[in-house]
Protein backbone atom coordinates (compact mmCIF):
# COMPACT_ATOMS: atom_id res chain seq x y z
CA UNK A 1 0.00 0.00 0.00
CA UNK A 2 1.30 3.44 -0.93
CA UNK A 3 2.00 5.71 2.04
CA UNK A 4 2.66 9.21 0.69
CA UNK A 5 3.30 12.10 3.02
CA UNK A 6 1.13 15.11 2.23
CA UNK A 7 1.59 18.76 3.09
CA UNK A 8 -1.41 20.58 4.51
CA UNK A 9 -0.74 23.65 2.37
CA UNK A 10 -1.14 21.56 -0.80
CA UNK A 11 -3.61 18.94 0.40
CA UNK A 12 -6.25 21.61 0.98
CA UNK A 13 -6.18 22.76 -2.66
CA UNK A 14 -9.04 21.80 -4.97
CA UNK A 15 -7.94 20.25 -8.25
CA UNK A 16 -4.35 19.52 -7.23
CA UNK A 17 -3.02 16.24 -5.87
CA UNK A 18 0.46 15.53 -4.59
CA UNK A 19 2.56 13.21 -2.48
CA UNK A 20 6.03 12.80 -1.03
CA UNK A 21 6.10 9.06 -1.54
CA UNK A 22 7.96 6.76 0.82
CA UNK A 23 9.55 3.46 -0.13
CA UNK A 24 6.39 1.53 0.83
CA UNK A 25 3.94 -0.01 -1.60
CA UNK A 26 6.07 -1.15 -4.53
CA UNK A 27 7.39 -4.33 -6.13
CA UNK A 28 11.17 -3.89 -5.96
CA UNK A 29 13.28 -6.21 -3.81
CA UNK A 30 16.52 -6.26 -1.84
CA UNK A 31 18.18 -2.89 -1.24
CA UNK A 32 15.54 -1.38 -3.55
CA UNK A 33 12.53 -2.61 -1.59
CA UNK A 34 9.96 -1.62 -2.38
CA UNK A 35 8.81 1.56 -4.20
CA UNK A 36 12.04 2.43 -5.99
CA UNK A 37 11.22 4.93 -8.74
CA UNK A 38 14.73 5.65 -9.96
CA UNK A 39 15.50 4.57 -13.53
CA UNK A 40 19.13 5.49 -12.83
CA UNK A 41 19.42 2.70 -10.26
CA UNK A 42 20.43 -0.85 -11.12
CA UNK A 43 17.04 -2.16 -10.09
CA UNK A 44 15.07 -4.24 -12.61
CA UNK A 45 13.63 -1.75 -15.14
CA UNK A 46 10.23 -3.48 -15.13
CA UNK A 47 9.98 -3.04 -11.36
CA UNK A 48 10.83 0.66 -11.59
CA UNK A 49 8.25 1.12 -14.36
CA UNK A 50 5.60 -0.69 -12.31
CA UNK A 51 6.34 1.45 -9.27
CA UNK A 52 6.09 4.68 -11.24
CA UNK A 53 2.79 3.58 -12.78
CA UNK A 54 1.43 3.04 -9.28
CA UNK A 55 2.31 6.64 -8.41
CA UNK A 56 0.58 7.99 -11.52
CA UNK A 57 -2.58 5.99 -10.79
CA UNK A 58 -2.60 7.07 -7.16
CA UNK A 59 -2.47 10.73 -8.17
CA UNK A 60 -5.21 10.34 -10.78
CA UNK A 61 -2.92 11.22 -13.68
CA UNK A 62 -4.19 10.67 -17.22
CA UNK A 63 -0.79 9.30 -18.26
CA UNK A 64 0.76 6.02 -17.16
CA UNK A 65 4.00 7.51 -15.84
CA UNK A 66 5.27 10.54 -13.95
CA UNK A 67 7.39 13.00 -15.91
CA UNK A 68 10.82 13.18 -14.29
CA UNK A 69 14.20 14.51 -15.41
CA UNK A 70 17.82 13.47 -15.79
CA UNK A 71 18.89 15.21 -12.60
CA UNK A 72 22.37 16.72 -12.48
CA UNK A 73 22.33 19.05 -9.41
CA UNK A 74 21.81 22.07 -11.67
CA UNK A 75 19.80 25.26 -11.34
CA UNK A 76 17.81 24.50 -14.49
CA UNK A 77 13.99 24.40 -14.45
CA UNK A 78 11.99 23.34 -17.50
CA UNK A 79 8.32 23.50 -18.49
CA UNK A 80 6.61 20.40 -19.88
CA UNK A 81 3.23 19.99 -21.55
CA UNK A 82 3.15 16.28 -22.24
CA UNK A 83 4.77 12.92 -21.51
CA UNK A 84 8.54 12.58 -21.94
CA UNK A 85 10.12 9.30 -23.03
CA UNK A 86 12.70 7.85 -20.66
CA UNK A 87 15.47 8.14 -23.24
CA UNK A 88 14.56 11.80 -23.90
CA UNK A 89 14.60 13.07 -20.32
CA UNK A 90 16.31 16.47 -20.35
CA UNK A 91 19.12 17.33 -17.96
CA UNK A 92 17.53 19.63 -15.39
CA UNK A 93 16.50 19.64 -11.74
CA UNK A 94 13.05 21.21 -11.71
CA UNK A 95 9.96 20.75 -13.82
CA UNK A 96 6.75 22.79 -14.09
CA UNK A 97 3.47 22.32 -15.91
CA UNK A 98 -0.04 23.68 -16.37
CA UNK A 99 -1.27 20.60 -18.25
CA UNK A 100 -4.17 18.87 -16.45
CA UNK A 101 -3.62 15.19 -15.81
CA UNK A 102 0.15 15.33 -16.34
CA UNK A 103 1.94 14.21 -13.19
CA UNK A 104 5.41 15.68 -12.71
CA UNK A 105 7.97 14.76 -10.11
CA UNK A 106 11.54 14.54 -8.97
CA UNK A 107 13.64 11.78 -7.42
CA UNK A 108 15.62 12.03 -4.18
CA UNK A 109 17.66 9.97 -1.76
CA UNK A 110 18.75 12.65 0.77
CA UNK A 111 18.39 15.88 -1.25
CA UNK A 112 15.32 18.00 -0.56
CA UNK A 113 12.26 17.60 -2.79
CA UNK A 114 10.11 20.72 -3.11
CA UNK A 115 6.59 20.73 -4.55
CA UNK A 116 4.92 23.97 -5.69
CA UNK A 117 1.39 24.99 -6.64
CA UNK A 118 -0.46 28.16 -7.61
CA UNK A 119 -4.10 27.06 -7.20
CA UNK A 120 -5.52 30.05 -9.06
CA UNK A 121 -3.33 29.73 -12.13
CA UNK A 122 -3.41 25.92 -11.85
CA UNK A 123 0.33 25.71 -12.32
CA UNK A 124 2.50 23.23 -10.41
CA UNK A 125 6.19 22.52 -10.05
CA UNK A 126 8.66 20.06 -8.56
CA UNK A 127 12.29 20.76 -7.72
CA UNK A 128 15.26 18.61 -6.71
CA UNK A 129 17.21 20.73 -4.25
CA UNK A 130 20.49 19.46 -2.95
CA UNK A 131 22.90 22.05 -1.62
CA UNK A 132 24.43 22.72 -5.05
CA UNK A 133 21.06 23.31 -6.67
CA UNK A 134 19.85 25.46 -3.81
CA UNK A 135 22.98 27.63 -3.90
CA UNK A 136 22.81 27.80 -7.68
CA UNK A 137 19.21 29.00 -7.69
CA UNK A 138 17.07 26.03 -8.74
CA UNK A 139 14.19 27.14 -6.51
CA UNK A 140 14.13 30.68 -7.90
CA UNK A 141 14.32 29.20 -11.40
CA UNK A 142 11.29 27.02 -10.66
CA UNK A 143 9.28 30.04 -9.52
CA UNK A 144 10.32 31.99 -12.64
CA UNK A 145 9.16 29.17 -14.93
CA UNK A 146 5.86 28.93 -13.08
CA UNK A 147 5.36 32.66 -13.55
CA UNK A 148 5.87 32.25 -17.30
CA UNK A 149 2.89 29.88 -17.22
CA UNK A 150 0.73 32.40 -15.38
CA UNK A 151 1.55 31.83 -11.71
CA UNK A 152 2.21 34.63 -9.23
CA UNK A 153 4.86 34.03 -6.59
CA UNK A 154 2.83 35.50 -3.75
CA UNK A 155 0.10 32.92 -4.50
CA UNK A 156 2.47 29.97 -4.80
CA UNK A 157 2.52 27.42 -2.01
CA UNK A 158 5.64 25.33 -1.52
CA UNK A 159 6.24 22.22 0.56
CA UNK A 160 9.66 20.79 1.41
CA UNK A 161 9.65 17.03 1.70
CA UNK A 162 11.77 14.39 3.46
CA UNK A 163 15.52 14.92 3.19
CA UNK A 164 18.67 14.43 5.22
CA UNK A 165 18.56 16.18 8.58
CA UNK A 166 21.17 18.43 10.16
CA UNK A 167 22.03 15.72 12.70
CA UNK A 168 22.88 13.23 9.94
CA UNK A 169 24.55 15.62 7.50
CA UNK A 170 28.17 15.79 8.64
CA UNK A 171 30.39 17.66 6.18
CA UNK A 172 34.08 18.33 5.76
CA UNK A 173 35.91 21.69 5.76
CA UNK A 174 36.08 21.74 1.94
CA UNK A 175 32.29 21.58 1.73
CA UNK A 176 31.90 24.40 4.23
CA UNK A 177 34.50 26.59 2.52
CA UNK A 178 32.96 26.14 -0.92
CA UNK A 179 29.48 26.77 0.42
CA UNK A 180 30.45 29.95 2.24
CA UNK A 181 31.98 31.41 -0.93
CA UNK A 182 28.45 32.17 -2.12
CA UNK A 183 27.57 34.11 1.02
CA UNK A 184 29.36 34.42 4.35
CA UNK A 185 25.98 34.76 6.06
CA UNK A 186 25.45 31.06 5.34
CA UNK A 187 27.50 30.23 8.44
CA UNK A 188 24.19 30.07 10.35
CA UNK A 189 23.36 26.83 8.54
CA UNK A 190 26.42 25.04 9.96
CA UNK A 191 26.59 23.57 13.47
CA UNK A 192 29.21 21.79 15.57
CA UNK A 193 28.60 19.58 18.57
CA UNK A 194 31.94 20.74 19.99
CA UNK A 195 34.57 23.28 18.87
CA UNK A 196 36.82 20.66 17.25
CA UNK A 197 34.06 18.55 15.72
CA UNK A 198 33.21 18.45 12.02
CA UNK A 199 30.37 20.67 10.89
CA UNK A 200 26.80 19.55 10.27
CA UNK A 201 24.81 21.29 7.55
CA UNK A 202 21.09 22.13 7.90
CA UNK A 203 19.81 21.48 4.38
CA UNK A 204 16.04 21.86 5.06
CA UNK A 205 16.57 25.18 6.82
CA UNK A 206 18.69 26.45 3.93
CA UNK A 207 16.08 25.37 1.38
CA UNK A 208 13.35 27.10 3.37
CA UNK A 209 15.41 30.29 3.43
CA UNK A 210 15.80 30.19 -0.35
CA UNK A 211 12.03 29.85 -0.76
CA UNK A 212 11.48 32.85 1.50
CA UNK A 213 13.93 34.88 -0.55
CA UNK A 214 12.03 33.90 -3.69
CA UNK A 215 8.89 35.51 -2.25
CA UNK A 216 6.80 32.36 -1.89
CA UNK A 217 3.49 33.09 -0.20
CA UNK A 218 3.25 29.97 1.97
CA UNK A 219 5.92 27.42 2.91
CA UNK A 220 5.58 24.15 4.79
CA UNK A 221 8.17 21.62 5.92
CA UNK A 222 7.53 17.87 5.96
CA UNK A 223 11.17 17.06 6.47
CA UNK A 224 11.49 13.67 8.13
CA UNK A 225 15.11 12.52 7.94
CA UNK A 226 15.81 10.17 5.04
CA UNK A 227 19.05 8.91 6.60
CA UNK A 228 17.58 7.98 9.98
CA UNK A 229 14.27 6.47 8.82
CA UNK A 230 15.37 3.44 6.83
CA UNK A 231 11.95 1.75 6.80
CA UNK A 232 10.44 4.77 5.04
CA UNK A 233 13.16 6.28 2.88
CA UNK A 234 16.12 5.54 0.66
CA UNK A 235 19.33 7.36 1.51
CA UNK A 236 22.42 7.81 -0.64
CA UNK A 237 24.58 8.61 2.37
CA UNK A 238 23.36 5.59 4.32
CA UNK A 239 24.10 3.33 1.34
CA UNK A 240 27.61 4.79 1.11
CA UNK A 241 28.28 4.20 4.78
CA UNK A 242 27.20 0.58 4.36
CA UNK A 243 29.10 0.16 1.08
CA UNK A 244 25.99 -1.22 -0.59
CA UNK A 245 26.99 -0.17 -4.09
CA UNK A 246 23.64 1.28 -5.10
CA UNK A 247 20.46 2.72 -3.64
CA UNK A 248 16.81 3.35 -4.45
CA UNK A 249 15.14 6.71 -5.06
CA UNK A 250 11.85 7.95 -3.68
CA UNK A 251 9.63 10.14 -5.81
CA UNK A 252 7.78 13.35 -4.95
CA UNK A 253 5.06 14.22 -7.44
CA UNK A 254 2.22 16.63 -8.12
CA UNK A 255 -0.57 16.94 -10.70
CA UNK A 256 -3.33 19.33 -11.74
CA UNK A 257 -6.44 17.15 -11.95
Amino acid sequence: MLEPIEADCLKSLTGIRHGFFTRAGGVSEGIYASLNCGPGSRDAPDNVADNRQRIARHLGATTSDVVTLYQVHSATALPVSGPVAAEDRPKADAVVTATPGLAIGILTADCAPVLFADPDARVVGAAHSGWRGAVGGVLAATVAEMERLGAQRERIRAAIGPCISREAYEVGPEFELEFLKSCSDNTRFFFRNSPNARSHFDLPAFVEEQLKRAGIGRIERQTACTYKNESYFYSYRRSQHREEGDYGRQISAIVVT
